[in-house]
């Protein structure tokens, strides 16, 4: 009887959930929307790519940056110590293409992560009124930028985020993807992002269009220095600083292929996610314990709850088949969601994992640097 009061339960949660995403993503605009006005006195911006190692995307990246359809534009990229051919392309691509300005940094200083001491130079050697600080695996549309500031400048930002475009090759990741995105929204509540009243913030590493005033008023990357996530950290000081901040959904216009393979997804967010617990091993346990009982026990619950198990197993998936068909910002389809408790078990595993490696060694591994956890715990 107890069980099947929790199966009803998590069902009826399970439903206002999907309603409660459905209806809230759809307030996240689309970037695609924007329309485009003639030319007339633009904002100047810097976009800033920071890169090290990026032999097998950067051209391609690059080339659609050069494409963007926006002036007065400075393109600035951050070779940030690579060892492999990435040096050698750039050299090319800057012969190629007089808009781009390479700045190279052969050492890193204490006290700094690689690619936020690399973001950090880029806005120290840049004076435009706008940064743009984005990766160097992103690809974006010729009107891309274009879009995103006339509706920064028409409802008076001071940052914009894009969430990019996911694509992959790998069917498996795509559908974890799906899951994982979910879960991100969940977290950062995009739709709650612009009102001032609320501590909704986001911030992501492929599109960050942040007016120059109010990145130094949020303290710039020299408060977030070791901060793996720096992206929705930067998010957060926006929102702190009491600044005016929105987000929008990028198909189309801005897109990358994150990971390859799931087991690349799996080793890239090891480095990482402990950070988002603050280094707390209670905090990244409690994580777990959240993602377990949300995302991967419900199905199984129910359907061997009792005598109605299966009919509410059938309501539960039908409501989470709707949310991946037709949520937006998503390409969900709607078999990802027999996924959900897949998904759900390898992000207990990153959460897990990340949290055991560095507390038994002790910190974190960036970029060939070793961060001790003393140092990083300093940064919350």
């Amino acid at each position: 009887m107890i069980l099947t009061g929790y199966s009803v339960l998590i069902t009826a949660l399970w439903i206002l959930v999907c309603l409660y995403v459905l209806i809230n993503s759809r307030k996240v605009k689309y970037l695609k929307d924007i329309p485009v006005t003639p030319d007339s006195t633009q904002p100047s911006v810097a976009v800033v790519i920071a890169v090290k190692d990026e032999e097998a995307e950067v051209k391609e990246a690059l080339t659609s940056v050069c494409l963007l359809e926006y002036q007065p534009l400075k393109i600035l990229v951050i070779d940030d110590r690579s060892t492999d051919r990435t040096p050698e392309i750039l050299r090319q691509m800057v012969q190629q293409n007089p808009e781009l300005t390479l700045f190279t940094i052969r050492e890193l200083p204490g006290g700094w992560l690689g690619k936020n001491h690399a973001l950090y130079q880029g806005y120290c050697a840049t004076t435009e009124e706008w940064l743009l600080f984005t990766d160097a695996d992103v690809k974006f549309g010729r009107q891309a930028l274009k879009k995103a500031m006339a509706y920064a400048v028409a409802n008076r930002l001071d940052h914009l985020t894009v969430l990019p475009e996911i694509t992959s090759r790998s069917v498996i990741f795509q559908s974890v993807m799906t899951t994982f995105s979910l879960m991100l929204e969940l977290r950062q509540r995009p739709w709650d992002v612009p009102k001032p009243n609320t501590k909704a913030s986001i911030g992501v590493g492929a599109f960050n269009l942040i007016r120059r005033t109010a990145y130094e008023k949020a303290g710039t990357h020299t408060v977030i220095s070791l901060r793996p996530d720096d992206d929705l950290k930067l998010g957060e000081l926006v929102k702190k600083a009491g600044l005016r901040q929105d987000v929008m959904y990028g198909e189309k216009e801005v897109s990358l292929e994150w990971y390859t393979s799931l087991k690349e997804f799996v080793n890239g967010l090891m480095k990482n996610t402990f950070s988002v617990a603050n280094y707390n091993l209670l905090h990244a346990i409690g994580m777990a314990l959240a993602t377990f009982l949300v995302f991967v026990l419900p199905v199984p619950l129910v359907l061997f709850s009792g005598a109605y198990g299966w009919q509410m197993a059938v309501l539960l998936l039908i409501s989470q088949m709707l949310l991946m068909a037709f949520k937006s910002g998503i390409h969900g389809k709607w078999w990802h969601t027999f996924m959900i408790p897949f998904a759900g078990a390898v992000m207990i595993f990153v959460i897990l994992r990340a949290a055991y490696v560095t507390l038994r060694q002790g910190g974190i591994y960036w970029r060939n640097s070793f961060y001790p956890l003393s140092e990083l715990r300093k940064q919350k």
